[in-house]
Formats: C-alpha cells, structure tokens, sequence
C-alpha cells in the first residue's frame, strides 16, 4: 500500500509536471498569436462582417455596397499579412508540435496514467479494508441483538451502508477515470489551439477512440449490440458446422453473392416500412403488395399473350416494345401499390386510426381483390429478355444489388439531408410538439406512406424480374414479418423517432443470411419461424429495456 501511495501524484505534483510544458508551448502560442493578430484573425473577422453586412435587412443596396468594398479592402490587406506571416506560424506549430512530441508522453502524461493506475489500486483496496470493517461492525452488532425486528433493522442498515462504500468506490473510480482523460486530452487541447482546430485524420481518430473508452458503459454497449454479437456467434457456429455436416463451405463467394441477391427486393419493402415505424406505425399489407405487384408486372411483361385472365379479360401486351413493357410494368406496380398505401396513410392520419387496422383493412381488401380477379392461378413467366435488361450478371456478379444500394442511398437522403426527413424523426418522436412547431403530421403521415408503396412497387418489380415471373395473389406472404423483423433487429424503435438506414440494411442482411444458412444446413422450414421469433422477442425485449432506461 505504501509503495503504492508513493507513486500517486496529487493534484500539485501534476500541475508541476504540467507547467514545463504548458509554459514552452504557450509562449509560442503567444506569437503566434501576435502574427495572427492582423493577419488570419482579422481575416476571420472580416469575412465575418462581410457576412453579417449581406444578411442585414435594414440597410441599403448602397450602403451594403459600401461596406463591403471597405471590408473588402482591409480583407485583401490582412490576407496579405497572413501570407506573409504563414511561414512563421507554420514553422512555429512544428517547433511546438516537436516539443510535444518529445516531452508530453514521456515527461508528463506517463506519469499521471501510473498514478491513476495506482489510485484505482489505492481506491480498491480502501473499498475492500471498508467492506470487511462494515462486516466485523455488523457482526459484532447482530450478536448483542435478540429481537427479530431489531435484526431486521440491523440487516437493512449493514445493506445501506455497504451500497454507500460501493457508491464511494464508484465515485472514486469515475474521478481517477476523469483525471487520466483530461491529461490526455490536454495535449489535443493544445493542438486545438495551435492549429486552430485543424487536425489530423490520425488525431481525429485518437480523440475518437479516446472519447468512446471514456464514455464507454457495459450495460449499454450489450443493450445496444447484444442482439448483434449474439447473431454473429450463431452465423459463426453456422460457419463451422456447415462444412461438417454438408461438406462444402458457408461462406463462399457464389453464397454472399446469392445472398445479397436475395436480399435486395426485400430491402426495398424494410426501408418503405421503416419510415412507418419511425411513426410509431407498421405496415401489415407488405406480403400482398409483393404478390399485387408481382402478379402485375407478370401480366404486362408476360411471354407471349397471357394464359390467366383479370376479372375474365385476357390482357395482350405483345403488340408494345419489351422496353416500354419494363417501364410500364415498373409504373404500374408502383402506382398500384402507392394508391394503397396513400389511402392507409389518410385513414391513419385524418382519423388517428393506428396503421394495424388499416394496414390490416389494406391486407385483406388487396388480397381478396387480386384473388378474386385472377382466381388465384399463377400468370407463368416473363419475356426471358427482360431479367438480363433490368438486372444483367456482369462477370456473375448480380446487378439487382446495386439496386438496392440505389435505393439505401436515396432513402437514407430521404431521412438525413431533407426537411422531410427531419419532420420525420420529429413526427415520430412526439406529434403533439411537431405539431405546434409548425409541422404538418398529417402530411408528414401521408407521405411516409406514399414514399413506403414507392418503395413497395419498385421492391415487387424487381422480385418479379428476379424470379422470371410467375406472380401469383399468394406470392409474398408472411413478407411483412420479415420485413418488420429486419427494422427492429436494426433498431427502428416502436416508440417512435429512433432508427438509422444502417440498421435496417444490417436488419436485412441477417435475416437472409440467416434463413439462407439454415436452408443449406436442411432446417425445416417451420423451425426457422421459431428462430426468427426468437430473434424478433429478444430484440424487442432489447428495445423496451433502453426505452425503460431512457425514461
């Protein structure tokens, strides 16, 4: 303990070794001051002026003319103090930089991380010589005790007194932690001011790394990434059990090519519920969408004249180029599956109806319309020229993914550059306090809908180029499970207003991989929905425990 004591530095002792350097790089800080003074500092200021003077309504066209000429003429004179003093400046910022270098670690910052190593043994020890002292004083007490009440009360309080020592130790802890970051961050500091804020991409990544150790908290890291490292360990045991039991390998490259391809329609159906659920909604017509639009895109792009009817017509296509039957059958299938949508998004949003019921009511009007008219039968396949048109194999690389990745692009621009977007978040959120801040809930509702059966149309389109047709009513039941699950597994909260595009493209991808490895290991079918219902469980239960923690 001795030995311990003598190497902890107290807060003078620090200062001290502080200062040699605080001292050599500030008097350099000081002219480079000085040569900024009139040169970069003015230059700053100026554009500032310059600035402030074009947005400033009150004055004239001439006087805001004026101004600027004038500031423009002391801009051109200080750019060119700066000019001159930038060798300088830089040659001073080397010299400092050197002298960090060569003195910070080694003079400095070595020595208070030792100290705080032997703090935190320090405080470790104090806490466990405190543990034992409260159990001797407990034991001692309990044994002139012979009331139950009385020990009960002794009970309660020997507990209290050892959740105090924690938190005493605890406490410590998080000091001897804030002492070793802001000796570190004491060189960036420096940096900062001598580079003006202009870092490397090396000290941007350390400050980063620096800042995520020291904010770091166990229970948050497992709540956020728990479900992902648990996903991974299974894709893992998948791996190796794969070439044991089916002796070929999992993951090869024909494997992730397969898929991606897979996952890339079904993409498109998560990123357009997605935005549902960021309004505390969802989405249950998704799978008869698919199987609306498959069986549309089927019918117009079908080979030769249809064998199946709608409502007892048989459509002919043939007559059109295939290069407008494409761009048709894509246009269709979008407007089919928006005019659903839309009406969904007006029921729930002029009636505060929740999305369930009318996206349920969308479910079963859908259905019963697409079976009713084609009597359930399957249209067959389409023109075998159109896949290698909308999405060639180049070098047997599937270009269906770079649809998708289209698609991610757009939509993540969508939520993160627009005014939309940021009423979405704000709209899902808290509507009440979007509402008296301006923003339209009933719009932002309905165009969260309309911009979901875009996706929804362009998502069944392209399933139908990918399977060559054969859309029938019943093609893409139980997709809006698999949807759903895939933006949760992402972190698109139920509550509302949390949710990132890369979560739910990892949502997707775990999904199919992980129905695609246990399809190759030969699980049932039906065994698969018991994982995925695992997954989707604990993913929730996740969500709701950093709601819980939030609130």
């Amino acid at each position: 303990m001795a030995k311990e004591n003598s190497r902890i530095l107290s807060a003078e002792q620090e200062m001290k070794l502080r200062k040699p350097i605080e001292d050599y790089v500030g008097d350099i800080q000081a002219k480079i001051d000085g040569l900024r003074a009139e040169g970069t500092e003015k230059v700053l200021s100026l554009q500032n002026s310059i600035d402030t003077v074009k947005r400033d309504k009150i004055l004239s066209k001439q006087e805001k003319e004026r101004k600027i000429s004038e500031y423009r003429a002391e801009l051109e004179k200080a750019k060119s103090v700066e000019s001159e003093n930038k060798n300088e400046v830089s040659k001073l910022i080397s010299e400092a930089e050197n002298f960090l270098n060569a003195h910070f670690e080694k003079d400095y910052y070595q020595k208070v991380k030792i100290s705080c190593e032997a703090e935190k043994a320090a405080a470790k020890e104090s806490y466990g010589q405190r543990v034992l002292e409260l159990k001797r004083e407990h034991e001692a007490s309990l044994s002139k005790l012979s009331d139950h009440q009385e020990i009960k009360d002794e009970k309660y309080v020997h507990k209290n007194r050892l959740f105090d020592a924690k938190m005493q130790y605890e406490k410590d802890l998080a000091q001897i932690k804030d002492r070793r970051h802001a000796a570190l961050t004491f060189k960036f500091h420096l940096i900062d001011l001598l580079r003006m804020s202009k870092f490397t991409f090396a000290e941007t990544q350390a400050q980063k790394w620096e800042n995520y150790k020291y904010t770091f908290n166990r229970r948050s890291f497992l709540l956020q990434n728990g479900l992902y490292i648990a996903i991974i360990l299974i894709f893992v045991m998948l791996c190796i059990i794969t070439p044991i039991l089916k002796n070929a390998p999992l993951l090869t490259y024909n494997n992730v090519l397969n898929i991606l391809q897979q996952a890339s329609p079904r993409m498109f159906l998560a990123l357009g519920v997605a935005g549902l659920i960021l309004l505390t909604g969802t989405d249950l017509s998704i799978g008869r969408m698919v199987g609306m639009g498959m069986t549309t895109a089927t019918i117009i792009m079908h080979q030769g004249i249809n064998t199946g009817s709608v409502f007892g017509h048989v459509f002919d296509f043939t007559g059109l180029p295939i290069g407008a039957r494409v761009i048709l059958a894509l246009v269709v299938c979008i407007l089919l599956c928006t005019f659903f949508t839309a009406i969904a998004g007006f029921f729930t949003a002029k009636f505060k109806m929740h999305p369930f019921i009318s996206t349920m009511a969308n479910m079963l009007v859908i259905f019963g319309l697409v079976t009713y008219a084609t009597k359930g039968v399957s249209f067959g396949a389409i023109e075998p020229a159109i896949p290698s048109m909308i999405i060639p194999k180049v070098n047997g690389f599937p270009t269906i993914i770079l649809w998708a990745l289209a698609a991610i692009v757009i939509v993540w621009f969508i939520w993160n550059k627009t005014t939309f977007g940021k009423n979405l978040y704000a709209v899902g959120g808290n509507p009440e306090a979007a509402s008296v801040s301006g923003i339209s809930v009933f719009k932002v509702t309905v165009g969260a809908f309309i911009m979901a059966g875009i996706l929804y149309g362009f998502g069944s389109w392209l399933e139908c180029a990918r399977m060559v047709g054969s859309g029938s009513a019943a093609y893409g039941q139980g997709w809006e499970m698999d949807a759903i699950a895939a933006c949760v597994v992402g972190g698109v909260s139920f509550t509302g207003g949390i949710g990132k595009i890369s979560g739910v493209v990892v949502g997707v991808f775990i999904f199919t991989a992980l129905t695609y490895s246990l399809t190759i290991l030969g699980i049932d079918t039906n065994l698969q929905f018991v994982f995925s219902g695992i997954i989707i469980l604990v993913a929730v239960t996740l969500d709701c425990l950093k709601y819980v923690q939030k609130k």
